[in-house]
């Protein structure tokens, strides 16, 4: 190869013409989709702070009521209470019997809770996990009771209970609870049953473990995010259930919080009791918004934990 002579200067590198600099220079940031997207961020956070200004204000304005007057309620509904009247809650709790209805709501909705969330993922770990001849009926038996309007099961169930001398007891309203939930609780962990890995409950057959016990010992702690997911779910509507315990629960004593609210409105017909009636329906809503802040995360996490093996 031939070298230049010393002392020489080496030749200059060509100069890149305009095009092939244009062409390999970064683009430069579009103003525009900056500004886009901040617009957009505006106007998305905008309806959140709108949304959450539509559900809590009426919260608010009830716990407000709850400590106001009858008088007060009708002649300034928006203004503050002059003082707090907690004779609204102790008549509430204590005259309207919202003490009895809420004992029997809490019995009557945790005997359900329990049942549902131990016969239906006991159901549901069967369907997801053993491959037996009519699997998928069953399986698709449990989706359309979803779809069953309660409304059409209301005069069977009444006659069914009388035969049954369930009728007017907190046990029979606890088993038509519990055959109320069982649908939904099947269908969610049933797909939250097969996203878990069978490693683990292969490991524990080899170990010497029954199929009872690695389901209790072994599944059943690592589906606990689904199970409390669907507790929440249930307990939100078990609380709230106002049609079946109308209908097939009758008796005073023997009443649910729904409805001792609806008996309290119209027990005194036009001169109706607003102070308690508000008070009594601030402690209802409590526990649900108790519920719901507490396991909020772990809500989160069941409806997320199904949907990535």
């Amino acid at each position: 190869m031939d070298t230049p002579p010393a002392g020489s200067a080496l030749p200059e590198p060509p100069e890149p013409d305009d095009a092939q600099v244009t062409k390999t220079a970064p683009a430069a940031p579009r103003k525009e989709s900056k500004a886009e997207g901040a617009t957009l961020n505006v106007f998305s956070h905008g309806i959140l702070v709108l949304w959450a200004i539509m559900v809590i204000m009426p919260l608010l304005w009830a716990v407000m009521t709850s400590f106001k007057t009858d008088r007060a309620i009708f002649t300034s509904p928006w203004a503050l209470p002059d003082r707090l009247h907690f004779e609204n809650w102790s008549r509430a709790w204590t005259e309207a019997h919202m003490s009895d209805y809420f004992l029997n709501t809490v019995l009557v909705v945790g005997g359900s809770l329990v049942g549902t969330l131990l016969f239906g993922s006991m159901a549901a770990y069967v369907l997801a996990r053993f491959d037996f001849p009519g699997n998928r009926f069953i399986y698709f038996l449990f989706i359309g009771g979803m779809s069953f309007p309660i409304i059409l099961a209301l005069v069977p169930l009444f006659y069914v209970l009388q035969n049954m001398a369930l009728l007017n007891t907190l046990h029979g309203l606890i088993l038509v609870y519990i055959a109320y939930s069982l649908p939904f609780t099947v269908f969610f962990l049933t797909a939250f049953f097969r996203t878990l890995p069978t490693s683990v409950a292969e490991a524990a057959f080899m170990d010497g473990a029954s199929h009872t016990r690695t389901f209790f010992q072994v599944m059943l702690p690592m589906a606990k995010p689904g199970l409390i997911s669907v507790g929440i779910f249930n307990f939100l509507g078990q609380w709230n259930q106002y049609l079946l315990p109308t209908v097939l629960n009758t008796e005073q004593e023997k009443k649910v919080l729904s409805q001792g609210l609806v008996q309290l409105a119209v027990s005194q017909g036009y001169k109706g009791d607003w102070s308690g009636l508000f008070a009594g329906l601030v402690m209802a809503m409590l526990p649900v918004l108790a519920a719901y802040i507490i396991f909020q995360r772990q809500v989160v996490a069941g409806l997320t934990a199904g949907a990535v093996k």
